[in-house]
Formats: C-alpha cells, sequence, structure tokens
C-alpha cells in the first residue's frame, strides 16, 4: 500500500506544480524538481528507492516513441544535415572533448565512465526550451533544436550504453565499437519499423472486421513502445532507436480510415502520460537531491567544503560542455556556408548571427533523458560498486539545473527586441489545404446520385446536399485570396462560433437539467454529452 500512496501523491504533485508553474514564472521542470526536494525534506521525508533498469524500462521507451511520433518530418528532412551533424557530430564530439575533461578534473572517475557520463549529458529536451522561451524562437531554429533533441536521444544513449559497456568489461576497441554501433543502429531501427508496421497491419485487419473500438487500438499504441524496446534488447539492437523509429512509422499509420475516435482518444493519452511522466522524472529528480547530496558527501569528513567543490565542478563541466556546443555550431555552420559557397549556391551564403549561434548553443537544455540514463546507471560493477555513481548522479542533476536556470535567463535576453513573426507559409498551407478539401468535397456532393426510384427520397437529397453545399462554400469564402474578403469572412465565422458555443453550452444546461429531474438516465447523459463536447472541441477556442 506504501508504493500506491506514494505513486498517487507524486501524480497529485505533477499536475499541482502545473497550476504553481502558471503562478510563478519559471520553467515547470524547475518547478517540479523544487517539489520534489521540499518533499523530500526530514520533516515530510518521503523517500523512494529506485531500480535503474526498470527506471530505464519505464519512462525512456514511451518518451521516446512520443518524440519519434510528434516529430513534424518534412522540417525533419529538410534540416537533416544541420540536425545530423548536431545530434550525431556534436555527440561524438562532446564525447570525447568532456570525457576527458571530466577525467582530468576529478581523477576518480575512471575514463570510460567519464566518456559515459559526457554521453549521457549530450542528449537535450526541446520541449524545455519551448515552454522557456514561449515559441518566440525563429521556426528553423526551433526545428533544429527539436531534429537534435529527437535524434541526440538516441546517439546519446546507445554511446552511453558502449562507454558502461567498456567501463564494466575494460576492454574497448574502437573498429569493433563502430561496426557494432552501426550494426546495433540499425538493427534498432529496422525492429521499431518492422513491429510498428506489423501492428498497422493487424489494426487495419481488425478494422475491415468492424473491431474499430477506440479503447483497444489505444491500448495497442501505449503497448508499442515498450514491446518495440524490448525485442530490439532481446535480438541485440537499440532498444532506444526502436522505441524511436516505432513512433516515426506510427505516425504514417495514424491516418487509418475510420479512425476518428481512436485518434481523438489516443492524442489524448498520449498527452497526459507525456505530462505525467516528465513530471515524474524531475520530481523524483527533486526527491533523490537529498540523498545524491549526503552520498557525495559521506566519505567526507566535512559537508559544506565538499559540496562547495562538487558544485564547483559541476559548473565546470557545464562551462565546458557550453563552450563545446558553442564551437560546433559556428565550426560547421560556417563549414555550410563554404559548402553552398563552393556548390555555387550563392543566396544561401549569409553568415550567421552571433545571436542565432548562442540561440543554438542555450537551447541545448538538458532534461528528462539525461537524468533517466544516468539513474540507469548500475549499482555494481562485478562484485563491487560501481565506481563514483553518487558523483555521476550528482553531476547530471546538477547540469540538468544549471541548463534550465541559465536557459531561463539567457533566452529571454537573446530574444529581447525579437517579435514572434507571423509563419506566414504555414499560414499559407493551412488555407491552400481547407480550400483544396472544400472544394473536393463540394466536387463530390455534385457528383452524388440520388435513387432515381425514389422521388421523395430524391428531393430529400437535394436539399440536404445544398445545406451542406453552403458550409463548404462559407469556408471557400473564409479562405479567398482577397484581404478584404477575408477579414469580413473571418468576422462572420468568429460570430458564428460564438453563437454556436452559446447554443451549445445552453444545450448542455438543459441537459443537466433533465438529468437532475430524472427525466433521462445517466447512459443518455453521457451519449448525448459526449457528442456535445465533441462539437464545442471542432469549434476550437473562442475568444
Amino acid at each position: 500500500m506504501q508504493t500506491a500512496y506514494t505513486v498517487l501523491i507524486l501524480l497529485m504533485l505533477v499536475s499541482v506544480s502545473r497550476l504553481v508553474g502558471r503562478v510563478i514564472p519559471l520553467p515547470l521542470p524547475l518547478v517540479q524538481i523544487a517539489a520534489g526536494a521540499l518533499l523530500a525534506w526530514p520533516t515530510l521525508g518521503l523517500h523512494v528507492a529506485l531500480d535503474p533498469e526498470l527506471f530505464l524500462f519505464l519512462f525512456l521507451p514511451p518518451l521516446l516513441f512520443s518524440d519519434g511520433w510528434r516529430m513534424p518530418k518534412r522540417e525533419l528532412w529538410r534540416l537533416r544535415g544541420p540536425i545530423l551533424t548536431l545530434a550525431v557530430g556534436l555527440v561524438l564530439f562532446t564525447v570525447v572533448g568532456a570525457g576527458y575533461f571530466i577525467h582530468w578534473l576529478l581523477p576518480s572517475v575512471p575514463l570510460p565512465v567519464a566518456f559515459a557520463l559526457a554521453a549521457v549529458l549530450s542528449p537535450t529536451d526541446a520541449v524545455a526550451v519551448s515552454a522557456i522561451s514561449q515559441n518566440r524562437l525563429p521556426a528553423p531554429l526551433m526545428h533544429m533544436l527539436q531534429g537534435e533533441a529527437l535524434m541526440n536521444d538516441a546517439s546519446g544513449l546507445v554511446t552511453f550504453k558502449f562507454a558502461l559497456a567498456a567501463a564494466v568489461t575494460g576492454v574497448f576497441s574502437l573498429a569493433n565499437a563502430s561496426v557494432t554501433f552501426v550494426l546495433v543502429a540499425v538493427g534498432g531501427l529496422a525492429v521499431g519499423v518492422a513491429l510498428s508496421w506489423l501492428v498497422g497491419r493487424l489494426r487495419s485487419w481488425m478494422i475491415a472486421r468492424g473491431w474499430d473500438d477506440p479503447a483497444t487500438h489505444v491500448v495497442f499504441m501505449l503497448l508499442l513502445p515498450f514491446a518495440a524496446y524490448v525485442l530490439a534488447e532481446r535480438l541485440g539492437a537499440s532498444g532506444i532507436l526502436s522505441a524511436v523509429a516505432a513512433g516515426m512509422m506510427q505516425s504514417w499509420l495514424d491516418l487509418l480510415p475510420r479512425q476518428t475516435s481512436t485518434r481523438l482518444l489516443n492524442r489524448s493519452v498520449w498527452s497526459l502520460l507525456e505530462f505525467a511522466f516528465n513530471g515524474l522524472i524531475f520530481l523524483l529528480l527533486g526527491l533523490q537531491l537529498p540523498d545524491i547530496i549526503k552520498a557525495v558527501a559521506s566519505h567526507e569528513t566535512s559537508l559544506w567544503p565538499t559540496l562547495l567543490y562538487r558544485c564547483l565542478d559541476v559548473v565546470a563541466i557545464f562551462l565546458v560542455l557550453l563552450v563545446l556546443r558553442f564551437v560546433w555550431v559556428q565550426s560547421i555552420w560556417r563549414l555550410s556556408i563554404v559548402l553552398r559557397r563552393w556548390r555555387g549556391k550563392s543566396e544561401m551564403t549569409q553568415v550567421p548571427t552571433a545571436r542565432s549561434c548562442w540561440l543554438l548553443t542555450v537551447g541545448g537544455v538538458r532534461g528528462a533523458v539525461t537524468l533517466a540514463g544516468v539513474m540507469s546507471v548500475p549499482l555494481l560493477m562485478g562484485a563491487q560498486a560501481f565506481p563514483e555513481r553518487d558523483l555521476l548522479i550528482f553531476i547530471a542533476a546538477g547540469v540538468i539545473l544549471l541548463s534550465l536556470v541559465a536557459a531561463c535567463i539567457a533566452l529571454p535576453l537573446l530574444l529581447r527586441g525579437i517579435e514572434k513573426s507571423p509563419d506566414d507559409k504555414r499560414r499559407n498551407e493551412v488555407r491552400d489545404a481547407w480550400r483544396k478539401t472544400a472544394e473536393a468535397a463540394i466536387h463530390a456532393l455534385e457528383s452524388e446520385e440520388a435513387n432515381p426510384q425514389d422521388a421523395a427520397q430524391a428531393a430529400l437529397a437535394v436539399e440536404l446536399k445544398a445545406r451542406i453545399m453552403s458550409e463548404y462554400r462559407h469556408q471557400l469564402e473564409v479562405f479567398n485570396d482577397s484581404a478584404e474578403a477575408q477579414a469580413l469572412a473571418f468576422q462572420m465565422d468568429l460570430l458564428e462560433r460564438r453563437l454556436r458555443l452559446k447554443a451549445l453550452r445552453a444545450q448542455r444546461l438543459e441537459l443537466y437539467q433533465l438529468s437532475r429531474q430524472h427525466q433521462i438516465g445517466d447512459d443518455v447523459l453521457r451519449e448525448v454529452l459526449a457528442d456535445l463536447d465533441l462539437s464545442e472541441a471542432n469549434l476550437g477556442q473562442v475568444k
């Protein structure tokens, strides 16, 4: 029962922290870390013992699956060059540079373990950056950070596992590791794509036979990242890359027909899980902080001097990570300019501004994946305790906190004077999509032939077609190319949505009244209320 109470308390704190985060002008991860640390204060004394392997298995697959699902694929492909240099090249550059620095700074940490720590510090968290910048980052930079966060989660954690294996076995060969890395990565991607495709085929087969219950399909989606992770690990491939690939593949398979209710439920469930899991990870970090601090200083005679020196070590490592990232961003960006000029693409040869480079540098915030990875470090290495495990967790936690604080301070300063420019290209694409889909609907209705044997049904069909086509013609007016026509159409559309919202709310109040007077049962109440809620959701946000 104690475990159940602890889980319920943590979930409640995740929800409360979201409300507190709206009042306190701090990023949500910092609020949740502070809440966890407060809960672990000696007066409250809530302690949670973490099994490293269980922690990695529970949190990483669904988070990576969700990242792969949500990543805009077209932007990922268009920016594949910069994203790959950040997600793969920068990770290896960081592992080597920061690994040697950590080993030099802390001689008690063996070199393979230092490489493992540098690898687990490489993954970034684009969600935290988006929350801090309040979506004011230029779209290309934000897409680069999103793509980097998706890809370096996999590359950083795979490199982390190789470094851990070298630390445990004491054997490392660069040639063998390179070949194994490629095989493990390709195998993980193949397993994730294949398993996701098989689940998609199974769902299509179920839908064709009328087995389209949304709850059943959503359960399949919830189990898929764990299945992809476990199957890949059992086959000796990368479970991390398998979960990412499964999510990216499933975003295409999610467009199955007759799945509107499933998609609505699926989005809601995954939004809930993503919010809860991210919150739980940062709460657990806060809960572990007192124990981490005690463990780091347990072998020393005095607490505060030792803690001060360890904090200085964290600051030094964070600054080295920042410098390495800035050097890499500047070098690769300027190299890409030289290559474009060499290829004759002179229109793309604008020199990047220092602000853009610093935005990409400070935007490399560490987050949930780093914490989940470092928590998975084994407790034992053979028959002995893993060397400096508590120190590794302390450094990772400190770097996460410092990166969040630095982004909170630096990003608003760097974004000062930059107004969020409207995404005209995206807005035009949305308008074209609505216009073309409305035209397709009108053509489909015009080609619909009524049954000539039933004159009454034919007349009714003509009337209904005219009514439906008038709604689509209204959409065409809304997305007319004329600015004046658009303004008038949008004003009419807004007024219509307000009136519809008022009518829907009146319907809902009347429905509640009927239920209170026992004129309808609970099953009828739920059915009608679900339709009213869906209609209101389709109206969108009405100002």
